[in-house]
């Protein structure tokens, strides 16, 4: 992607899509290596369809997930009759987890704000896998979101978030990565932890503001809480 880096430079985004629901149906029918898909949130999100992938696998030929996670049993999970986690290396995925399978989808959902070095992830990907679709996802550093929670002197930040991202960082990434073909695309603010754990009022407080980030997402992409990249490797 063509972009002059210039302060006033203006920027042709798509409308924000919702995450799951566009990441799950780039992988329908296909061989999927889900890595990092195993949070701490994924037991809570198990049997829902906030579940990033439960909803690859409901659709995909075939899933194999790798996450850190020590949640993960040395044997490996079942998560479906054709998708597993097993416990490994996100960033530099061994050989023999995957095997003979072709892989056609690589899928990081929230995953490179997590590592050390998110150039290194893409490069390896690059190098190992090469004919793949890489679809990741990240939130946007200034999403409208992070800015009410400014107004109000909070942050909301997950404790293992190392790096911040917005639209030109992740297409610096993907020119220094070495890729010559991808997409950013915005996708949609979701209250999802919140909507889960709360009940009453503050469950509806959560649901109404949730809407209405929407709206200023759905006016200005540039806002919006976070990008997928599709990428051809």
């Amino acid at each position: 992607m063509n972009l002059e880096y210039d302060n006033f430079e203006r920027l042709s985004l798509l409308r924000p899509v919702d995450r799951l629901s566009w990441i799950a149906n780039a992988c329908r029918g296909k061989t999927v290596l889900d890595v990092g898909c195993f949070d701490e949130t994924a037991l809570q999100k198990r049997n829902t369809k906030y579940w990033l992938h439960g909803r690859i696998a409901a659709l995909a030929r075939k899933v194999i997930g790798i996450d850190s996670s020590e949640l993960i049993p040395p044997e490996g999970l079942n998560t479906g009759p054709s998708s597993s986690i097993h416990r490994g290396n996100g960033v530099h995925v061994a050989s023999s987890l995957i095997g003979d399978e072709r892989v056609d989808v690589v899928v990081a959902g929230e995953f490179i704000e997590h590592i050390e070095n998110p150039l290194e992830f893409l490069r390896d990907v690059r190098q190992r896998l090469p004919g793949t679709l890489l679809i990741l996802s990240t939130p946007n550093g200034v999403s409208f979101s992070n800015t009410l929670m400014g107004a109000i002197r909070r942050e909301a930040q997950h404790p293992d978030h190392l790096h911040s991202f917005t639209y030109k960082v992740l297409n610096t990434l993907c020119l220094r990565a070495g890729f010559s073909d991808w997409q950013i695309i915005p996708y949609r603010f979701y209250a999802t932890e919140m909507i889960l754990k709360s009940r009453g009022a503050v469950r509806l407080a959560a649901v109404v503001a949730e809407r209405i980030i929407r709206v200023v997402e759905y006016l200005f992409p540039l806002l919006s809480f976070g990008y997928i990249v599709k990428i051809r490797v």
